[in-house]
């Protein structure tokens, strides 16, 4: 017997058919990707917002042109610069200090001035009680010429790094401390 003759014994079912969708379905399945697309618009930047500092390559610091090179003795001098920054859209200027010297070698290094006690300014030689070093007026950190730690900081001075072309000294990223380890 073939499908056909099956068909006609049994009257009160359909002959087998496709399976369509139902009015339910389809407006089911709209709604839910549709739903999907609009989350996904909104999900999607803030994703995109938390990711970003970490698609974004970190260079090299740029150097800033600071000082003479003929300037520098192996006397500290406090040399002002500013620094161009870019936070998002707002573009500022931020005036930083460098305290740059010769060392016995002639080789230039520069400090960074933030005390590493509490983060206060340090001057070279303003305390009359201790001369020829780095005092911090807030706490009484004491600093040696190489920037070492002697009294109340747990660590140095940062330093900058340098470097010297064309008759400046150029300034770029604070790094740790290494011209103090070098004092003995």
């Amino acid at each position: 017997m073939s499908g056909h003759d099956e068909y006609r014994n049994h009257p009160n079912e359909k002959p087998p058919s496709r399976k369509e969708m139902s009015r339910r379905q389809f407006l089911t399945y709209t709604l839910g990707g549709a739903t999907a697309f609009m989350g996904a618009g909104a999900v999607l930047p803030m994703i995109r917002f938390a990711v970003d500092p970490i698609l974004h390559k970190k260079g090299e610091g740029e150097f800033i042109k600071v000082a003479e090179e003929s300037k520098i003795t192996g006397e500290p001098q406090e040399f002002n610069f500013e620094l161009k920054q870019q936070d998002g859209w707002y573009a500022s200027t931020a005036t930083l200090t460098a305290w740059i010297r010769k060392n016995e070698q002639g080789e230039i290094y520069a400090l960074s001035p933030v005390c590493k006690h509490l983060g206060c300014t340090v001057g070279w030689n303003n305390n009359k009680a201790t001369p020829d070093e780095y005092h911090c007026p807030c706490h009484g950190a004491r600093y040696t010429k190489a920037g070492k730690n002697l009294a109340v900081a747990p660590k140095p001075l940062d330093q900058y790094k340098t470097k010297i072309e064309n008759g400046w000294v150029y300034l770029g990223d604070i790094v740790p401390n290494t011209e103090a380890a070098k004092e003995a």
